[in-house]
């Protein structure tokens, strides 16, 4: 459980766990319930397409009383980039955190920011985490940049 009291719903280490060893499904995006007691699954996919992850990510609602805003959300992506030089593949798997800094109501966003940790604990095997605020961090060629920084 987490510093706000949110739970983590047990579909997510679930469906994590089917992206990590059985590498069918390539992105898992998560949210917090609409009563922000608990993080569920929102949609899982096994196309390796960055941009309708991006797009969903982009068109994220969220709401609390009576108001709607930006949805930040959690997701997880089997990133997979070549090496400079012709080295070869590799693959990553991202957390990403997106809280996007304009148009997110207060509640959601401090809500999503104290209960990430509880996620990413129940998720072992994460390769690298991504904080993104703004459109443009969530772009490809930026996340490539920050995943292939330590080669491994």
């Amino acid at each position: 459980m987490s510093k706000s009291g949110v739970s983590v719903n047990p579909e997510c280490i679930s469906t994590y766990n089917e992206l990590k060893l059985g590498k069918s499904i390539k992105y898992i995006i998560y949210r917090l319930s609409d009563d922000y007691k608990e993080i569920v699954v929102e949609h899982s996919s096994t196309e390796n397409d960055w941009e309708d992850f991006q797009e969903k990510l982009l068109n994220a609602k969220a709401s609390h009383k009576g108001k709607e805003g930006k949805g930040p959300r959690y997701a997880v992506y089997d990133f997979q980039y070549e090496l400079e030089g012709g080295e070869g593949t590799r693959n990553k798997i991202v957390f990403i955190s997106w809280s996007p800094d304009e148009g997110t109501l207060v509640f959601p966003r401090m809500t999503y920011a104290s209960s990430k940790e509880a996620l990413k604990n129940a998720l072992p095997g994460l390769a690298a985490e991504v904080q993104a605020n703004r459109d443009d961090e969530i772009e490809y060629e930026t996340i490539l940049k920050d995943v292939s920084k330590g080669r491994r």
